[in-house]
């Protein structure tokens, strides 16, 4: 986990300050209450470094705004990566498996959640076809159906252990 940024939350301190400083001179004003003995020189001396303060403040923040996307920009990447590296996993397992390039597609679909019968209507073939190849894909891969079947490839993606021989 990253560490806060302290100089972040520096700069948003300020920035509070500087605004309370803004908002608090102006209700003294409308509200018609007496102001401290300062000099109008050190008033404006204030204002001027509160002002800076403030746009110092935003400066950051822009640059806060900037950083935060170049990282969402590479996590996006890291997830595309991933969603490649998972294809290409599961394909060697399902070549391991020795399933044929119809059981791939069918097994797919298994894993991608459609039905039978969407299956069947996405392949152009019958749904006992579909039924036929999903009996070879679990005996293939020792499992008695579809829950099993991404059960055996999640367990074995995210703990990377070697299959049993």
């Amino acid at each position: 986990m990253k560490k806060p940024n302290l100089l972040l939350w520096g700069v948003v301190a300020i920035q509070v300050l500087c605004a309370g400083a803004f908002v608090l001179s102006l209700g003294m004003s409308v509200l018609g209450l007496q102001r401290s003995a300062a000099s109008w020189q050190m008033r404006e001396a204030l204002e001027i470094a509160a002002s800076i303060g403030l746009i110092f403040g935003a400066i950051l923040a822009i640059f806060s705004v900037l950083q935060a996307r170049r990282c969402q920009v590479q996590a996006e990447q890291a997830l595309r990566s991933a969603a490649g590296a998972f294809a290409v996993t599961v394909d060697e397992k399902f070549a391991m498996w020795a399933l044929t390039k119809a059981e791939s597609d069918v097994a797919w679909l298994v894993i991608k959640g459609f039905s039978t019968r969407e299956t069947a209507e996405l392949r152009g073939t019958s749904e006992g076809t579909i039924k036929s190849q999903c009996n070879a894909i679990y005996r293939k891969v020792g499992v008695k159906g579809r829950a099993q079947l991404l059960s055996v490839l999640v367990e074995d993606l995210l703990l990377d252990k070697p299959e049993p021989v």
